[in-house]
């Protein structure tokens, strides 16, 4: 077993981000809700630059949750390692896909469905393996940690390559490759959470009723983890702005959260006492929640009817002939789009002239 057969506030933080989970796919549903009202009703829509959700106590009650949510998030990095904590943050798009079948009557595709189930699985996989980091249990063991030479090679690193992908690699193919601005936002996210981490320490043991707010690392932190936030909201919304959020949303979560378990790894040594087994379910259950994110995104809007199965598996079909005019007349949506209104009017009067 790893980290879960270790101390309480592995749990403390193991439920902390659950909640956070739940809180914030939530937060999507509330507000989606109280814009919806606010259409029905004639109101001027936030895309259109109107601002009568300031009004609707759903959309509140929606920011409410998400603030609740991202607190939650934050206290859990104080109690249990990044490594598992940050994965474990796929649970709120499940969360949000779920509920919006729900009360928003979306359809949850059958790739969808397949993706929730392989994202519970990896996150219950990864909960079983997760590691046991180092103790960090106050700032001056935080400050050792970040005096470590691998750590300051490895931020480093981040800044350059970050600065070479804002100044050089940007201007170029920014708008070409998604890939750009989402590796900036995941570079500067790993030392994000380290600082967020730090925080949380500190938090604790200002509660504990230690002089904290004297120690100059934790404002250092807080400045540091506002400049990283500000750069990760930046070029996200670059990236969402160009490509689409089924593309953009899958590639961010693999690159952050594989960013943070390298960063967390190398600060808190959370991977140096683990046994293969643990090792090897942590990355695998990883890898589950990456497909059912892939999954839940990538296959979206993609219709799954029976005109998409290979005709030996379509029922009913006995006359090939009679399968494919079936096709030609029903196609799915997905291929409607192909074919100019003056194509489909000439293909309609062809198939009449030949009946």
């Amino acid at each position: 077993m790893g980290a879960a057969g270790g101390r309480p506030g592995f749990y403390v933080g193991l439920g902390l981000a659950l909640a956070s989970s739940a809180f914030i796919g939530g937060s999507f549903i509330l507000k989606k809700k109280g814009l919806l009202r606010l259409c029905r009703r004639g109101r001027a829509r936030a895309g259109q630059g109107g601002h009568a959700y300031l009004r609707e106590w759903l959309w509140w009650a929606g920011l409410l949750c998400m603030g609740v949510g991202e607190a939650a998030n934050f206290a859990a990095y104080a109690f249990a390692p990044a490594t598992l904590v940050t994965p474990l943050g796929a649970l709120s798009v499940l969360v949000s896909a779920v509920l919006s079948s729900t009360f928003l009557n979306e359809q949850l595709n059958v790739h969808g469905k397949i993706g929730c189930i392989l994202s519970i699985l990896g996150s219950t996989v990864m909960v079983i393996h997760a590691p046991q980091e180092e103790e960090v249990s106050s700032l001056e063991s935080m400050a050792e940690k970040l005096k470590d030479p691998g750590f300051i090679v490895f931020a480093a690193c981040v800044l350059v390559s970050s600065l070479l992908l804002i100044f050089v690699a940007g201007p170029r193919y920014g708008r070409s490759n998604v890939l750009v601005y989402v590796l900036v936002c995941s570079a500067i996210g790993s030392l994000s959470v380290s600082c967020v981490k730090g925080l949380g320490i500190a938090l604790k043991e200002l509660f504990a009723g230690k002089p904290v707010l004297k120690e100059p690392l934790g404002w250092v932190l807080l400045v540091c983890l506002v400049v990283c936030i500000s750069v990760q909201i930046n070029y996200l919304n670059k990236a969402l702005d160009i490509f689409n959020t089924s593309v953009v949303t899958p590639i961010y979560y693999v690159l952050f959260t594989t960013a943070v378990m390298t960063c967390s790894a190398i600060l808190f040594k959370e991977w140096q006492h683990m046994v293969l087994d643990n090792i090897a379910g942590t990355i695998s259950g990883f890898l589950t929640i990456v497909l059912g994110i892939f999954l839940l995104h990538a296959f979206r809007d993609v219709p799954f009817s029976p005109d998409l199965l290979p005709l030996f598996l379509q029922q009913g079909r006995a006359d090939p002939r009679a399968s494919w005019r079936s096709t030609d007349r029903h196609q799915s949506c997905q291929h409607q789009p192909l074919l100019p209104s003056e194509d489909k009017g000439s293909q309609s009067a062809e198939e009449e002239e030949e009946e």
